[in-house]
């Protein structure tokens, strides 16, 4: 079996290790354009050894953002800062790996350090938003419109467009966000979507859009690169996204071009009962890839070497996601790599120029 430290290879494209960076929102862009700390940010976690270095969510369109210092790739102007970080991952042996999304009913919200999830009115620098049914989030919520066919239509074109501009800047994966309760999870969750069209009501109708959205990258997605979906196998909730459901979409997500499921779960319903723990959502990576046959990645609470590596070793996925473990120590991998006792590329000037007070496992001189 493979491990932790093994290539995975994606169509044309190979990681050097099993890490990736999970995208993790900075909440510090203006005007969705990457700057100096994204650069710093994703920079760093490519120094300390990831395979793959995802963007947090970038937003198709200025409404698709979560707050209005998210990342956005909806204009040509928005290329050019991400090519900089994308050389800089590259250079450093990474893959540089985008992820396009549109946060739907939960867009238009302060950063989190502010007013957690309070959504912002237009004079706060907010705007309206928009969802497949008019139903709130949560109590508190604004109501957001329902979207038109119409308004359905301009947003698979938006992920098409920053898909296109995503090649444009390097990037060699692409990832659609269709998981936490965002706007492609709210397509196909029955508790945000009470549609009655063809995007509502049946599981068919309610995976639609994802489907097209899917079918839309791909279009513009070079047949040679690898796409992945990050999806939430379960909302937690009775009645709402399942498993079950989850499977079947998979089953057709494959077809159209998906080479990897990025396994998460929740972010529709706030009164979800998670049972939050080590590895809590890897049951859903192992099921997906041994019912689907689909490439499969675990995230959550993953912070241990060999935690990560008997992931691996024991078929359960393919990938591994880090995302606040990677916050704690962006030089997890190398660490990870010597713990088990494979060969790590430390920087060059990393290993020549050590001060005394670099951790303990920093190679020998």
């Amino acid at each position: 079996m493979p491990h932790l430290f093994e290539p995975l290879t994606l169509r044309s494209v190979t990681l050097p290790n099993r890490i990736a960076v999970s995208p993790m929102c900075q909440y510090s862009s203006v005007d969705g354009s990457a700057n100096d700390w994204h650069l710093v940010h994703l920079g760093s976690r490519a120094i300390g050894g990831a395979g793959l270095v995802l963007t947090e969510a970038v937003a198709v369109t200025p409404q698709g953002r979560i707050s209005p210092h998210d990342l956005g790739l909806w204009s040509d102007e928005q290329i050019d800062p991400l090519a900089r970080i994308v050389t800089f991952i590259s250079r450093r042996g990474s893959v540089a790996g985008i992820q396009l999304a549109h946060a739907g009913r939960k867009a238009s919200t302060s950063p989190p350090w502010t007013n957690r999830g309070i959504t912002l009115t237009e004079a706060e620098g907010g705007w309206p938003i928009v969802a497949p049914s008019a139903v709130a989030y949560d109590d508190g919520c604004i109501v957001p419109t329902a979207l038109t066919e119409a308004g359905i239509q301009e947003i698979m074109a938006a992920f098409a467009g920053a898909a296109r501009r995503a090649l444009l800047a390097g990037f060699l994966v692409a990832e659609i966000h269709a998981a936490h309760g965002y706007l492609l999870h709210q397509f196909l969750s029955p508790l945000s979507n009470r549609r009655s069209d063809r995007y509502g009501g049946s599981f068919e109708n309610r995976i639609r859009l994802l489907r097209e959205v899917v079918t839309g990258v791909r279009n513009v997605w070079p047949e040679h690169l690898p796409l992945l979906v990050r999806i939430s196998a379960t909302d937690w909730v009775e009645g709402g996204w399942d498993l079950e459901q989850s499977l079947e979409l998979v089953r057709q997500l494959l077809p159209l071009g998906v080479d990897l499921i990025d396994c998460s779960s929740g972010g529709s319903a706030p009164q979800a009962k998670v049972p939050v723990g080590p590895g809590y959502q890897t049951q859903f990576a192992e099921q997906i890839r041994r019912e689907t046959g689909s490439r499969t990645g675990a995230v959550g609470m993953i912070t241990d070497p060999a935690q990560a590596d008997h992931i691996i070793r024991s078929g359960q996925a393919d990938l591994v996601l880090l995302a606040r473990e990677l916050l704690r120590d962006p030089h997890w991998p190398l660490r990870a790599a010597r713990e088990l006792g494979h060969p790590a590329p430390w920087p060059a000037q990393y290993v020549r120029s050590a001060p005394a007070h670099t951790p303990a496992y920093l190679p020998e001189q």
